[in-house]
């Protein structure tokens, strides 16, 4: 019995280690077992390459083989996930539209707490409090930020808070015709804020109404005009082109609620759903003057999750 076990391991060794030996003092053969850390790195690499996003980044903790090999392979350009918010307890879902999967994940460190922004895997929450935190809903990691007091603002920031480049970006109209700008580094102790006019009148709208692209931060107002802060030169301007035209019934009930601001390699697009018509779809043109294009899609009827 003793002697089955003893070449049924000699077999398994011979297996894992590619039958290589090493000789002990005394002359005898030893058999070195590896370890799952030390697996061949196209062996690895075809692993990783099959797990889900968030089983690479899970496999990524594991050591510093699985991590660089999980990186190497980790898609960069993977499409948006859409995080649904759970009502009285603390399971969130996600969706990978473009694999047509749900995840599911317990973050009670979320609780009582709103999103302010997303970007790049990270979300930027605001607590009941005056307290302000990015979190990763992936690796679960939290970096706090100096408190501020966020009310129905416009928030934003640039790029991952891991980054030495991101800045915080928060804009709100203390008149028609001035508005207080308020920006943030990851590790500074307090933030700064700006007031500058406006050439156009300009009331801010809601948080989902801010973007960054190409060194700037795009606002976008409740009456749809949008508005450019340049945050290394610290310049705000209202761009003077209208809203797009759209038809009536976008404005009918909460007009305001189905619009939306966002940035698509480098183009700035706002979008116009409604409960009844096609989500339209408008780019904004600011080379030479300013303009709206013509309607770049348009979607089928969406309906929203509550």
């Amino acid at each position: 019995m003793a002697g089955r076990r003893k070449r049924r391991l000699k077999l398994l060794a011979e297996t894992v280690n590619g039958d290589e030996r090493t000789t002990t003092e005394d002359g005898n053969d030893r058999l070195e077992l590896q370890t799952w850390s030390s697996l061949p790195v196209e062996l690895l690499d075809l692993i990783m390459s099959s797990l889900s996003p968030v089983d690479n980044i899970r496999a990524s903790a594991v050591c510093k083989n699985w991590h660089k090999s999980a990186v190497s392979v980790r898609v960069t350009n993977q499409s948006p996930w859409l995080m649904y918010f759970p009502r009285g307890n603390y399971l969130y879902e996600f969706y990978d539209p473009s694999e047509c999967k749900i995840y599911y994940r317990e973050l009670p460190e979320l609780r009582a707490s709103r999103v302010c922004h997303s970007r790049d895997g990270w979300l930027l929450y605001r607590p009941r409090t005056q307290c302000v935190f990015f979190f990763n809903p992936f690796t679960r990691e939290r970096i706090d930020h100096p408190s501020f007091e966020l009310t129905s603002q416009g928030v934003a920031f640039s790029c991952a808070p891991t980054s030495t480049n991101c800045v915080v970006f928060t804009m709100t109209h203390v008149t028609p015709l001035l508005v207080a700008i308020s920006m943030c580094h990851p590790g500074a102790l307090e933030w700064t804020t700006f007031n500058h006019p406006n050439r156009f009148p300009f009331v801010s709208s809601f948080w989902d109404k801010v973007v960054f692209s190409n060194g700037a931060f795009y606002c976008l107002s409740f009456a749809g005009w949008v508005g450019i802060y340049y945050h290394q030169t610290r310049y705000w301007k209202v761009l003077g082109v209208p809203p797009p035209r759209c038809p009536e019934i976008f404005f009918l009930q909460n007009w305001w609620k189905g619009k939306f601001l966002t940035e698509r390699n480098g183009d700035i697009l706002v979008i116009y759903t409604s409960q009844f018509e096609k989500a339209m779809v408008y780019k904004l043109c600011i080379r030479g003057k300013p303009s709206w294009c013509d309607t770049v899609c348009e979607f089928p009827v969406i309906s929203f999750r509550n």
